[in-house]
């Protein structure tokens, strides 16, 4: 705004119990009168400070009269003056924040000259030279060697300070009742006793870190008792709010044995800079109202926490953010309240046992940010009740929830049992790219109950519910027992709008809790509902690949899961679309409620559309505890090898195998528990048996009397039995099925043949279908 420069003798009031009127008394005596409700604001326009022809200086200081206090401020500080809709108060909007003043307590506005607004403070190792043109204005600024302490009453905003030189023993000491802007301009403090700056005040700081200079601040190891009532928390240490400008640097040196690098009671934020804090004993900034980060860069290394915000909120938005945290049980970023991160490069290592890389007490927020954390801290087992309750080092911990929108961030982890990210709350991942790497071990414990358990560091550890609705996660853990998602309530993956891709891999070992009980290392688990609406997800596992303790509903997308002991496993298994692949060296599809035996548990196995392919190298490949429901969609299954003695088939299912609809195709063996779909079917469906084994990948052959191919199949493991089931199938027509042969064109997928011309190889048995479901033998 435009600054027109005042030359008056006063400004004042005409005061009634409500002013309506301002009046503006002139140097000659003249008086001009505005309506307060005719002005909409004030503004003012900055010209020279020496009159030309006198040299004398013109009055560049603003004075507010009122009736319990005077306050100051320099003209060129005023942006606007402006009043509310009723003409009774008055703000002053200055480059420091906001003055409000009721018009009634406003006796007069007067101006004074103020020659420099700056006191300059110049450090010579043991001694400091001092320019302070604003001692008649309340400004007092002693030196006793190179101790600088300035007690400021002007009643005057953003007075300057600069500060320079060197002080091998000295510091600097402010009392102030005003704002105040605080520049460092090549300057190097050490105090052997206390804070290199101390800033006795509760008003806001802004310190400026001049363009291209390097300033250093380094307290002592154990600081004198300062006066009664007063804080020294740090090397620079401050009761107000402290905010950071210019692109110089700052590096400050923690050495006390009990105290912070820095430090303010209220708040600190940082625009620009470069500033570097080193804290051998303590945290490296400290606050109790919050951590505000628009820009520059910080490096941090400390004994305990990186940032603690206190009670109040870390924001950052912008700038380069690094921290090296060494101390046990201690955090490089913390906050009681929310963290929201929403721009800016984050480089966090954390190395103490039970330490954490960002902790919030409620929500972490992180959008459009890059964030690398590595850890190597371990677990700890604190004791508490009969046993031990294990504490883990974790990248990222909220008590509440964390949510990912649009970030890249990596995580690696290598200590024991050491946990990528974990929430009392739930984790959403909106969009962004999460890379979670954990290499530590668990092992087994007793808990605080008394009983034998297992601890592990699991990638994604959540208590609540996880949605992961677009972006790319992978996670790779090759730690004993460690678990890809660790969930205790519902998973949603995908929408119909969004597709997450989705990598794991886990190789560590079981985890020996009790004769029937391990701690293994799964891939997706969750205790309750899994909801996976579309996805693109690539699973290796040394465990289970997606396992829920209540039931999983797979609506679309693609899911390859290339290894694992048991494939999918629920108690309840919905597929309504999909494109599926499962390997597994146990059951691939396992409906089941855990109770074991040959009765009917309740459990569900549900396929109304998708393709699913499954394939078993030593279990069945389809297993139901329960009931077993195709409704439709495509089914190709590979049951384990055939050779030798096995109880190990194609399907098995405890309750009844009902076939309503779709394509059914499942390889198998001589088990005396080979058996074919239950008659309540309502498609056709035929159990193809024979008594010579056929080798892995010999052609298997249906065609109807007039030569229409029904099914060509190639198991990749040897087999004796075939279940075929589809729509085409009618009865009282007649099938011939052939073993071996050729097939020329078209194409084969999972051993499925169709598009193509298959030449006959031996024909093995031609037969009429009569039944619902048929048993053929040959």
């Amino acid at each position: 705004m435009k600054k027109i420069l005042f030359v008056l003798l006063s400004v004042f009031v005409s005061s009634n119990l409500f002013p309506q009127e301002l009046n503006v008394v002139n140097k000659n005596g003249q008086t001009q009168t505005f309506n307060l409700s005719d002005i909409n604001n004030l503004t003012f326009s900055q010209q020279i400070l020496f009159l030309m022809k006198s040299q004398q200086l013109v009055q560049n200081n603003l004075m507010i009269h009122a009736q319990n206090q005077t306050v100051g401020m320099f003209i060129s500080g005023i942006d606007s003056v402006y009043f509310n809709e009723s003409g009774t108060v008055t703000y002053f909007q200055t480059t420091g924040g906001l003055n409000q003043f009721t018009l009634a307590e406003i006796d007069s506005i007067s101006f004074s000259v103020v020659a420099d607004s700056t006191v300059y403070i110049t450090y010579n190792d043991t001694t400091a030279s001092i320019l302070n043109p604003l001692a008649s204005l309340g400004v007092s600024v002693q030196a006793e060697g190179a101790d600088v302490i300035v007690t400021a009453n002007s009643g005057i905003s953003d007075l300057n300070y600069v500060l320079t030189g060197a002080a091998s023993d000295g510091m600097f000491k402010i009392y102030s009742d005003e704002k105040l802007n605080l520049h460092l301009s090549d300057v190097q403090i050490t105090n052997n006793d206390g804070p290199a700056i101390n800033i006795q005040s509760g008003e806001r700081i802004t310190v400026y870190l001049e363009d291209g200079t390097n300033n250093i601040l380094t307290d002592g190891v154990n600081y004198a008792s300062p006066p009664s009532g007063e804080d020294q928390k740090s090397a620079f240490f401050s009761e107000g709010e402290l905010v950071f400008f210019g692109t110089g640097n700052l590096e400050i040196n923690g050495l006390a044995t009990n105290k912070h690098g820095l430090c303010s009671d209220n708040y600190i934020e940082i625009n620009q800079s470069h500033i570097v804090i080193n804290s051998t004993a303590k945290d490296g900034i400290h606050v109790n109202d919050g951590v505000f980060m628009n820009g520059g860069t910080v490096d941090i290394t400390s004994n305990e926490d990186g940032i603690d915000a206190g009670s109040a909120v870390v924001e950052i938005s912008a700038g380069t953010l690094s921290i090296l945290n060494t101390g046990d049980d201690q955090s490089a970023i913390k906050a009681d309240s929310t963290i929201n991160i929403t721009g800016g490069n984050i480089n966090i290592t954390v190395e103490g046992d039970q330490s954490k890389g960002i902790s919030s007490d409620q929500t972490i927020y992180l959008s459009n940010c890059t964030i690398n954390i590595i850890t190597t801290g371990g677990v700890v087992l604190e004791p508490s009740g009969s046993g031990f309750d294990p504490s883990y080092c974790t990248a990222i911990k909220a008590d509440i929830d964390v949510v990912i929108n649009s970030s890249d961030i990596t995580i690696t982890t290598s200590g024991p049992a050491g946990r990528g990210i974990s929430c009392d709350g739930n984790f959403i991942f909106n969009s962004g790219t999460l890379e979670i790497t954990s290499s530590g071990d668990g092992a087994s414990y007793t808990n605080t109950s008394g009983e034998p358990d297992a601890y592990a560091g699991h990638c994604i550890n959540i208590d609540g519910n996880v949605v992961i609705l677009d972006g790319e996660i992978t996670i790779n853990h090759s730690g004993d027992g460690g678990k890809a998602t660790d969930v205790d309530s519902k998973m949603l993956i995908g929408s119909a709008s969004t597709i997450p891709t989705i990598h794991i891999t886990t190789t560590g070992q079981p985890i020996y809790i009790s004769p029937d009980e391990y701690a293994e290392a799964k891939a997706l688990s969750a205790d309750s509902t899994i909801r996976i609406y579309n996805c693109d997800i690539n699973i290796s596992s040394a465990d289970d690949g997606i396992k829920s303790k209540d039931s999983i509903f797979i609506y679309g997308g693609t899911i390859n899961i290339t290894q694992s002991v048991e494939g999918i496993e629920t108690p309840n298994l919905i597929i309504n679309g999909g494109d599926i692949s499962v390997k597994a060296s146990d059951d691939g599809l396992n409906t089941t409620y855990g109770l074991g035996g040959e009765t009917n548990d309740g459990s569900k196995m549900i396929i109304n559309d998708g393709y699913v392919f499954v394939s078993s190298t030593e279990g069945d490949a389809i297993d139901a505890n329960g009931d077993i429901y195709f409704n439709g969609g495509v089914i190709v299954a590979h049951g384990p090898n055939a050779s030798g003695f096995t109880f190990e088939v194609g399907i098995d299912f405890n309750g009844e195998c009902k076939i309503s609809g779709g394509f059914v195709v499942i390889s198998g063996t001589n088990s005396m528990l080979t058996q074919a779909p239950s008659n309540t079917s309502t498609q056709h469906s035929v159990l193809l048996k024979t008594t010579q084994i056929i080798q892995a990948g010999t052609l298997f052959h249906i065609e109807d009397i007039n030569g229409v191919e029904l099914l060509t199949f190639a198991p990749s493991k040897t087999y004796y039995s075939i279940i075929f089931s589809d729509s085409q199938l009618t009865a009282g027509a007649q099938y011939r099925v052939y073993t071996g042969g050729t097939y020329n064109g078209g194409t084969v997928r999972n051993g499925l043949y169709s598009g193509g011309t298959y030449t006959p190889g031996i024909l093995k048995k031609t037969f009429t279908l009569t039944n619902m479901v048929q048993t053929v033998t040959f």
